[in-house]
């Protein structure tokens, strides 16, 4: 059996970087030869942590140079890309900006107790499916607890500076290695397979890579 590490950089304010991982777990539940260790590293799509909160579909809007109709179209996409994969995206178009700093915090927190992707999913469902503030710490306690991790423990990590160093030190090297845009999904320390790639794709990918490997 051939052993891929994934070093998959994203961020809880990215639905791409959920559908992607949904995607991943779909493809390699049809590759039972493949082995694999999943790694999250962290991304801000928002690194400011004093920028207001905005609705999400006239900031997107400013970012993209779109029209409001033609974000709220792209989200509605992404909302039955996400159905199909069995995520909960229903309130997507209600969230606000946010900063994931604190989240990502949690996220290596739990990466101790090997419940790191348990913790990722809470958050992606409490930012697209209930337009939670995701930066907001009794949110981030209560995605914790969601996530099998121990609440008082969540909330005292978000009262100090846990993993901070670890989240800063995780931003900069994959920014410093190119990586601009996520998800990004790194394999065995040399591939690079970039953005929520469609399926059929993906275990291409994966298959081609495992036979390089083997």
């Amino acid at each position: 059996m051939t052993t891929l590490k994934i070093d998959l950089v994203s961020d809880i304010a990215c639905p791409w970087c959920a559908i992607g991982y949904a995607r991943l777990e779909q493809v390699l539940a049809t590759l039972p030869e493949l082995n694999t260790e999943l790694e999250w590293h962290a991304f801000e799509l928002n690194p400011d942590k004093n920028a207001p909160q905005e609705p999400i579909l006239p900031a997107l809007s400013r970012k993209y140079g779109r029209n409001e109709d033609e974000m709220r179209a792209a989200q509605a996409n992404m909302m039955d890309i996400a159905a199909e994969l069995g995520l909960n995206f229903t309130k997507m178009q209600q969230r606000f900006t946010c900063n994931t700093f604190d989240a990502h915090r949690l996220v290596k927190w739990a990466a101790t107790e090997n419940k790191a992707t348990e913790m990722k999913l809470a958050l992606f469902d409490a930012y697209f499916g209930e337009a939670k503030d995701v930066a907001d710490k009794a949110v981030l306690a209560a995605c914790a607890a969601q996530a099998g991790m121990d609440r008082t423990e969540a909330q005292r990590i978000l009262t100090g500076n846990d993993y901070a160093d670890t989240v800063t030190t995780d931003i900069a090297k994959y920014q410093q290695a190119g990586i601009s845009s996520v998800p990004a999904f790194i394999i065995n320390n040399k591939y690079l397979i970039s953005g929520a790639q469609e399926p059929a794709q993906l275990a291409q990918s994966l298959q081609q890579i495992a036979s390089e490997s083997a």
